[in-house]
């Protein structure tokens, strides 16, 4: 099962290797591979510089539910967005720091706000000028999202929300210009009920204060985003609609990006492996398995990613793939410090306040994929989702 494309198809492929190609010099080929898990921390400013870059050529937005250039984007068919994920990945550009915005929030606005909503936010995702991260969870509520406290509360006198409360895990969060929020609008509601869906802009000094999150990599991708009263501009989808919105936007994760994300596993399953050889370690049949399995598992994932993009997945294929590609990621990390051997242990001298001891990139992979099964909907939530939703069997007891 391949995911076909015509001979238009190859001519947008080289189009869009020729536009990469011919942009990823200077300061953007220096910033090559920078920005992806675990590594978000890194080239900020080149990153916000390239996503301009990128709107200026019309590359946001493709897969946008909405006519050729009506905010200021190009269209294109499945399969090109395929081949643009594709070309973009295999020349390691930046990794982007407007993915929010264009993969989760415009789908969003398309499908549950109104006209001008979308006229006021959609063009400057697609210049890549307005930057949006997520406020889902808390630290009582994360992949149990439903268990959220953040409190909205609407101002008499200007008839707009004031938001108070926690978020955390929330990436992007020092740099956005703007954050959804998922917040409880009504007073003693539990559960699904009396959430909305709110935009907040981040400049608010006073009434949200972001702090990041230094992990045991050294590094802080994520932060913590406290609201004090701050004011959200606007409710998409009407006030207490918030769950059916933020589930729209969840099942949005799991579309092209899914068969993005599995290139960048094939070129970190071929740096394992390719210091598998050098090591001489070729003679080890238990690792030697343990790779075979790897690269079985991810052309599994490939398959399973083009079933669903084709419309067979059926109602549990987003779990589904989180638990594939979380367990794969995390297992991968394993694999790396086992062929790395013993010098997977030791971490070099500190060398930046921002990340206070050096570590290789198997180390990395190894730190951050821990996470893996956790961020996104843990490998317990996804496997709750597809027992009582998908095979019919009893609710968990809460």
């Amino acid at each position: 099962m391949e995911l076909g494309s015509g001979e238009r198809d190859e001519g947008f492929r080289q189009e869009a290797r020729d536009w990469l190609t011919t942009r990823l010099t200077g300061p953007f080929a220096a910033a090559a591979g920078l920005g992806g898990p675990g590594s978000e921390h890194q080239g900020g400013p080149v990153r916000r510089s390239w996503e301009r870059e990128l709107g200026r050529g019309g590359w946001i937005g493709l897969g946008w539910d909405a006519p050729p250039g009506a905010y200021g984007q190009r269209s294109a068919s499945l399969t090109r967005q395929v081949v643009w994920a594709e070309e973009y990945a295999r020349l390691r550009a930046p990794g982007r720091v407007g993915h929010i915005g264009e993969n989760l929030l415009a789908p969003t606005l398309l499908a549950h706000g109104t006209p001008e909503q979308c006229a006021r936010h959609l063009p400057g995702i697609a210049r890549g000028e307005r930057l949006w991260c997520q406020g889902y969870s808390e630290p009582g509520a994360g992949s149990d999202l439903a268990g959220i406290r953040t409190a909205a509360v609407r101002d008499p006198a200007d008839g707009l929300f004031r938001v108070t409360g926690q978020k955390i895990w929330t990436s992007l969060a020092q740099e956005a210009d703007w954050c959804f929020v998922l917040a409880r609008t009504e007073a003693g509601s539990r559960r699904h009920r009396g959430l909305s869906f709110l935009l907040v802009p981040m400049d608010q000094p006073g009434r949200i204060e972001v702090r990041p999150i230094r992990q045991m990599s050294g590094t802080a991708e994520f932060n913590e985003v406290f609201f004090d009263g701050a004011v959200a501009a606007e409710t998409v989808g009407g006030e207490g609609a918030g769950w059916t919105v933020a589930m729209g936007l969840l099942a949005l994760e799991r579309g092209v990006s899914t068969l993005v994300q599995q290139i960048g596993f094939a070129a970190e399953l071929e740096e394992v492996l390719a210091d598998f050889l050098r090591g001489g370690r070729a003679g080890d049949p238990a690792l030697r398995a343990r790779l075979v399995r790897q690269w079985a598992e991810l052309r599994t994932m490939r398959w399973n990613a083009l079933r669903t993009l084709g419309g067979s997945g059926g109602p549990g294929a987003p779990s589904v793939a989180k638990l594939l590609w979380g367990g794969w990621h995390r297992r991968l990390g394993e694999l790396a410090v086992a062929v790395h051997g013993a010098a997977a242990t030791a971490a070099g001298a500190p060398w930046s306040p921002e990340e206070p001891y050096e570590l290789d990139g198997y180390q990395r992979l190894f730190l951050f994929s821990r996470a893996d099964t956790i961020y996104g909907g843990s490998d317990e939530i996804q496997r709750n989702i597809i027992a009582e939703r998908v095979l019919g069997l009893p609710k968990e007891s809460r």
